[in-house]
């Protein structure tokens, strides 16, 4: 599996780092346009990657921003709505209208911080990322 992590705060980049690296290859980037140079690059070189745990709240683009220019770069490039990489929301934003604006810009998952693992490896295996014996931390 092949991660992309877009989060402005450090702690939640790290931890969320931890979670996945166990899982596979895992980039971390501070900033939504950061992330979207991130993912083009990736998918413009054959290598795009399998999950985006995106956070909301960021300083320039926000996470709704960046998740409606990567699925409308997926399509720009014959990918399938959910033929490409599964989207999770990681974010401290707990409001309905965040949640369903999330989902009608086609995210898989939302999970509000601070991100409880378990869930997130639940989303893993739904989505098929999960190995079925992870390496050790």
């Amino acid at each position: 599996m092949k991660c992309l992590i877009i989060e402005d705060d450090a702690v939640s980049r790290l931890m969320l780092q931890k979670i996945l690296s166990r899982f596979g290859q895992t980039h971390d980037v501070s900033d939504g346009s950061q992330g979207i140079i991130a993912f083009k690059l990736a998918l413009s070189e054959e290598e795009p990657y399998d999950l985006i745990c995106l956070d909301i709240m960021m300083p320039g683009k926000d996470g709704h921003e960046v998740l409606r220019e990567l699925r409308a770069f997926e399509e720009s490039h014959g990918i399938q709505l959910g033929d490409g990489a599964k989207v999770i929301m990681t974010t401290a934003l707990d409001d309905r209208g965040n949640i369903l604006g999330a989902f009608d810009e086609a995210c898989d998952a939302y999970l509000v911080k601070p991100i409880d693992t378990v869930k997130l490896i639940s989303h893993l295996q739904n989505f098929g990322l999960h190995p079925q014996t992870p390496a050790a931390p």
